[in-house]
């Protein structure tokens, strides 16, 4: 063990206030979303706050007094739109400190185009049946225009450039030189602009209605919970918990990540964030710059797919396909406690052939203590996933769970909010809002072109044809696609896209429509770890100073049971606790499979895990050689796979390898003994 690891002190448990200008440096070239205006004027600063608490008391209000959906959804982006041209700048290295006049302008159009809807609403509804006149394509054009450039502001230019791609294609899918599985009638501009503004399968679809309803909700349950200290709680209790073990620091980023990750949805903010603290311990007891960036990125990227809050997505997954939230949380518990045993296991493994360690316990909170400060704060997540399975509705659930943050947090001095600190939480939930909003509006784009052009056939039968009638090649096409429209995307709009463009391949093939949302679910959060544009992984290089690319082949390598396993439950849905046997494409109902079948994938699950695992990380107890990594390898994967065959013959390999290994490194530490 080197000085440094026995010099670990406090000092360094702080790393992360040391790091705080590298954090935000960080968080700002890798997501657009942290480049906000530092505005001088107080004044100013006053507004912006008094609009964002007012678009927090909005959906409160809207939470018990629903207004007609179109008008709802408006509002919500109408507002949201309006705060991003006040906060966010036009360009990178513009003046921060001031407002130009144009964003003014772009603020109050953004308005316009709710006032103009709410006050012509009746006359869409009724006289002109939503047929468009050409004042509606105007403030169509314009709303389009608007929600483009705020998408560029918060979320960078690939989003914007993909909804852009999408909006041509109905204007030219008519001409002749196209090819004929593309080809369509003609659409004139009130054909498109209408879908996209007057209706609820264009701007204002699902995605947004999600977002009104249950993402802002539950993101400003976050802010609350973020006030009220529970992000020093993960941190702290992961501490106490595996601080002290093997590699410990690497196994509480994976820990703290993993449940702040789950919460907040921003798998780069959660980098970040939790980043600063969990690097710099990792690198002080002897882990490589490029890995402790990746174990990072990849604990808070797989927080996207850990139950009960899975980032919000389990709530729009709810709302896109039907089935009860308990269903979809219950069916994603063991795929995500699989796949983050492979990477605490990774973790394990590197720090065991290494000869990393802990850190000390006298520098370390002590579990009981720290339950016993803060454990309070945990009251209000059991009470949500309690009112959620007692089928309250989501969002009466999530409003219900933010007075209960409130009330919670008073139950000792250092969480208690005072008035202040709830109105800056309101603020904090509404300016981080703001991403997903937009990106949501801009995913109903092109939501709304694929409903107008039937795009999504066209996707689905392309997808099914390369697959040429096989179900593997179908899946490894469908994850490729959901890989691509998910890179550079926020994990919720990565979902609806790939939910939109690419699961209803599946259907070709029986797959229920739970499973096969699951499954592109996966691999559109995943491209945030799959190089070439593996943002949360270069985020994590970024702090850790490695390069961004070796991180993310890293991450890579650190999630490869989280490539592994949707295909796994694909081909048996045990191992989502459902049973499929008879039952229809679009079930929204599934009993439980036989308890033996789920007690006998977990347990295979679990061991192969650990074996592809070390197999990975070429070590355990010893090193391996490659001719046993290999073999490991394929030993593991076979116990993985559900089948008995496969089990008996994976398991055999996997025990056999760890036995010899076992008594090799019993052998050799017999010897160090002697000597």
């Amino acid at each position: 063990m080197t000085k440094d690891n026995r010099d670990l002190d406090v000092e360094s448990v702080s790393a992360h206030e040391e790091d705080k200008n590298l954090s935000q440096e960080v968080l700002e070239k890798y997501d657009t979303d942290a480049k906000v205006r530092k505005l001088k004027n107080r004044k100013l600063v006053f507004l912006i706050a008094a609009i964002a608490i007012a678009y927090s008391v909005y959906h409160l209000y809207v939470t018990f007094n629903p207004l007609p959906a179109l008008q709802a959804r408006s509002i919500h982006v109408a507002v949201g739109m309006g705060l991003i041209f006040l906060v966010y700048p036009t360009f990178k290295k513009q003046d921060r400190t001031k407002i130009p006049f144009y964003d003014w302008i772009l603020f109050i159009f953004s308005l316009g185009t709710a006032g103009y809807l709410m006050y012509e609403y009746n006359d869409i509804m009724t006289t002109r049946g939503g047929i468009p006149n050409t004042l509606d394509i105007v403030f169509a054009i314009l709303t389009v225009v608007l929600v483009l450039e705020a998408a560029r502001r918060v979320t960078g230019i690939i989003l914007p450039i993909l909804a852009l791609v999408f909006l041509a294609y109905p204007f030219i899918s008519h001409f002749i030189w196209m090819p004929n599985m593309l080809m369509t009638r003609p659409f004139d501009l009130g054909d498109i602009f209408g879908q996209l503004y007057l209706k609820t399968e264009g701007l204002y679809s699902t995605a947004i209605s999600a977002s009104l309803q249950f993402i802002f909700l539950f993101i400003l349950f976050g802010a609350f919970l973020a006030k009220s200290g529970m992000g020093q709680l993960f941190n702290d209790l992961a501490m106490a918990l595996a601080g002290s073990k093997q590699g410990g620091p690497a196994k509480v980023a994976v820990i703290s990540s993993g449940f702040m990750g789950s919460i907040n949805g921003s798998a780069i903010a959660n980098v970040v964030g939790t980043g600063a603290f969990t690097i710099p311990l990792m690198k002080k007891i002897g882990y490589n710059k490029n890995f402790a960036g990746a174990v990072e990125a990849s604990a808070s990227v797989g927080g996207q797919i850990l139950p009960p809050i899975m980032g919000a997505s389990a709530f729009i997954m709810a709302e896109t396909t039907g089935i009860a939230y308990g269903t979809i949380a219950l069916a994603a518990l063991l795929p995500a406690v699989l796949y983050f045993l492979g990477v605490i296991m990774q973790v394990h493994f590197r720090a065991g052939k290494e000869n990393l360690k802990g850190i000390p316990k006298a520098d370390l909170p002590r579990t009981k203590e720290v339950l016993k400060e803060k454990g309070h704060l945990l009251l209000p997540i059991v009470g949500l996933v309690f009112m959620l399975y007692t089928g309250m509705p989501i969002a009466y659930a999530a409003f219900y769970t933010i007075v209960l943050t409130v009330v919670v947090a008073g139950f000792r001095k250092s969480t208690r909010m005072g008035f202040k600190d709830v109105l800056e939480a309101m603020e904090n939930g509404a300016r981080q809002s703001l991403s997903v909003m937009i990106a949501c509006a801009v995913v109903g784009i092109i939501i709304g072109v694929v409903s107008l052009t039937s795009f999504g056939t066209v996707m689905t039968s392309a997808i099914t044809s390369f697959g040429a009638g096989s179900l593997f090649w179908t899946l490894f096409l469908t994850m490729l696609a959901s890989i691509v429209l998910g890179m550079g995307l926020p994990s919720i709009p990565a979902y609806i896209i790939t939910a939109t463009m690419t699961a209803p391949a599946l259907a070709e093939f029986g797959i229920p429509v739970l499973v096969a949302h699951l499954f592109v679910f996966y691999f559109g959060i995943f491209a945030n770890i799959t190089p070439p544009v593996a943002l949360a992984a270069f985020a994590g290089a970024g702090i850790s100073g490695g390069d961004p690319m070796r991180t993310g082949l890293n991450a890579l390598r650190l999630s490869i049971a989280g490539f592994i396993i949707p295909y796994l439950f694909v081909y048996n849905p045990a191992m989502l606790m459902i049973d499929t046997t008879d039952i229809a494409v679009n079930a929204t109902e599934f009993a439980l499979p036989p308890i033996l079948e789920i007690v006998t994938i977990t347990i295979t699950a679990i061991i192969g895990i650990i074996g592809l695992s070390a197999a990975a990380e070429g070590y355990f107890q010893t090193k391996l050689n490659v001719l046993f990594r290999i073999v490991l390898g394929a030993g593991a994967l076979m116990l993985i796979v559900p089948e008995t065959l496969t089990d008996i013959i994976g398991l055999t390999i996997v025990l056999g390898i760890f036995v010899i290994n076992f008594m090799k490194n019993k052998k050799e530490n017999t010897a160090a003994a002697a000597s």
